[in-house]
C-alpha cells in the first residue's frame, strides 16, 4: 500500500533536530518492512491556527510504502515525540482509468410554432 504522511514539528526545534527527527522516522519506516519514495522538508510556514501556543512549524512531506505495521509504528513515533505537533498519514490509491464517456442521447428537433386553424396569423 502507498501512503503519503505530513508531520508538523515544533518551531523550537533547529533543523538540525527536524532533520534527525526526520532520519528517525525513516528507520521506522524501514525497520518495519516498509520503503520511502520521496521527503520534501518544506520549511518553516505558519499554522492556520495556534497548536500548542505555536504560531508556525517545520513541515516535512513524505511519501512511502508499506503496510498496517509500518504506519502503526511510524505514528506511535509521532504520539510520543515530543517534537512533532501534528501529523496526518494517509493511504494513496491508484486512480480508476477513465471509462470513455457515454455519447448523450441526441436532443429531439423543436419544431417552429406552426399556425393552426385556430390560431391567428400575423402578417
Amino acid at each position: 500500500m502507498n501512503y503519503e504522511s505530513t508531520f508538523i514539528c515544533s518551531p523550537e526545534l533547529s533543523a538540525e533536530k527536524v532533520e534527525e527527527l526526520t532520519g528517525k522516522v525513516s528507520k521506522i519506516i524501514e525497520s518495519s518492512n516498509g520503503a520511502i519514495k520521496a521527503v520534501q522538508k518544506l520549511g518553516k510556514k505558519r499554522l492556520a491556527y495556534p497548536i500548542n501556543k505555536f504560531r508556525e512549524g517545520s513541515y516535512v512531506y513524505m511519501e512511502l510504502s508499506g503496510n498496517g505495521e509500518t504506519v502503526s509504528a511510524m505514528e506511535n513515533f509521532f504520539k510520543l515525540n515530543d517534537g512533532v505537533v501534528r501529523f496526518l498519514t494517509v493511504k494513496v490509491e491508484k486512480k480508476k482509468a477513465a471509462s470513455k464517456p457515454e455519447p448523450k442521447a441526441a436532443a429531439p428537433e423543436v419544431k417552429q410554432n406552426e399556425p393552426t386553424a385556430d390560431q391567428p396569423t400575423l402578417a
